[in-house]
């Protein structure tokens, strides 16, 4: 189980009240969901930000192997 920083929960915590109020704005409709979208919005933000989180993409290069 991946364990994230507190600054990355409150910026996740941070995209999905906003997709829950409607007002996210996403650039790419690359997610399966808008809930999954909102959660790669706030570790994105979390990372700009310098929170401890895992590498992009990290999840689906594992599952390769």
């Amino acid at each position: 189980m991946a364990k994230y920083g507190k600054k990355a929960s409150e910026k996740v915590e941070r995209a999905m009240h906003e997709r829950k109020r409607g007002t996210l704005r996403a650039a790419a409709p690359a997610r399966r969901s808008r809930a999954k979208q909102a959660i790669a919005i706030g570790l994105s933000e979390a990372r700009r930000a310098g929170a401890k989180v895992r590498q992009e993409g990290f999840a689906e290069s594992s599952k390769k192997r």
